[in-house]
């Protein structure tokens, strides 16, 4: 899972796509996510990252990372 290279994320939760003009609103932790993706983190090390910093358990955690990665590819926004 990998953001691509040219999506612009905002301090304040927003994602643009300058390739098609669209923007987005996510929130804290989809924010957090993909500045995560953007540094090239895998999934292992993205879900190890949510499970030290959010109380959360591993299986929302995987979940909640597979939701996000299908509204991810649903928006043609990772490669």
């Amino acid at each position: 899972m990998q953001l691509k290279r040219n999506i612009a994320i905002s301090d304040s939760g927003f994602l643009f796509n300058p390739s098609t003009g669209d923007s987005y609103s996510i929130n804290t932790i989809g924010n957090q996510i993909l500045r995560l993706m953007k540094e090239d983190k895998d999934e292992n090390q993205i879900i190890e990252y949510m499970l030290e910093n959010y109380d959360i358990d591993i299986d929302a955690v995987k979940k909640d990372l597979y939701d996000f990665k299908k509204m991810l590819e649903s928006y043609r926004l990772i490669q």
